[in-house]
């Protein structure tokens, strides 16, 4: 079984019931599992202990880190933001082509600088180096890079260090194309291809004012799709 660890918030749960919904019913559930990234469960069972982050914009921005450990440093995993839909069969993203042992870890390389100020749910928009590469990732839990996201590191270390991928060296960065981590309003298709994972960065219709967003009808459909299974 091939884990899937989507980011949980408490105030956006509809978002990851879309993301969840959108990855299930194009993948064959013998394939993937999809956990929840949820803080409130990992503090529970003491795999979590930092200190609230009152810049962490989500409840998940730091858990994530987590994944190699919950993953008992096997295989391949995962993870994604809520704010996503999938638009083609996760399963692919556990085949040979993401095999390569030399990579810890795969990313969309994202050149994404917004201007700074407030996000649709309210929260700061902040610029850093890097940005949204960790949104979407491929770990290689194996690699020995991972094993420096152990408990300690991930619950003390700072958010450049995690986000800025400094845990590993550059050459184990595995590249992704965009269509994996497809930013609404950044990407435009065909330009720049055609996405697989949409990813509504800068808020989506879950949003009152962010209804009417590119590829609204897209969110909109999955959740017709949702409540209608």
């Amino acid at each position: 079984m091939n884990n899937i660890y989507v980011g949980w918030d408490s105030r956006e749960d509809i978002a990851y019931q879309v993301c969840e919904h959108s990855i299930l019913r194009r993948t064959y559930r013998e394939f993937v599992n999809v956990i929840p990234l949820k803080q409130n469960d990992l503090r529970e069972q003491k795999l979590y202990w930092r200190e609230v982050d009152k810049l962490a914009s989500t409840e998940f921005t730091f858990t994530r880190f987590l994944i190699p450990h919950l993953n008992g440093y096997k295989g391949l995993a995962v993870f994604c933001d809520s704010d996503m839909v999938f638009l083609t069969d996760a399963h692919n993203l556990f085949q040979n082509g993401y095999r390569d042992e030399s990579k810890a870890v795969w990313v969309v390389k994202h050149d994404y600088n917004p201007p700074e100020g407030l996000k649709m749910d309210g929260q700061l928009q902040l610029q850093y180096p890097r940005k949204n590469w960790s949104s979407f990732m491929i770990f290689n839990c194996e690699h020995p890079s991972c094993r420096n996201l152990d408990l300690e590191t991930v619950n003390s270390q700072t958010g450049a260090y995690l986000h800025r991928f400094e845990w590993c060296d550059d050459s184990e960065i595995g590249e992704l194309g965009c269509e994996w981590n497809w930013l609404v309003g950044h990407y435009a298709e065909p330009t720049d291809g055609t996405p697989k994972v949409l990813h509504y960065t800068e808020g989506g219709p879950w949003f009152e004012n962010m209804r009417d967003c590119e590829y609204d009808h897209v969110w909109k459909k999955e959740v017709i799709n949702l409540y209608s299974s």
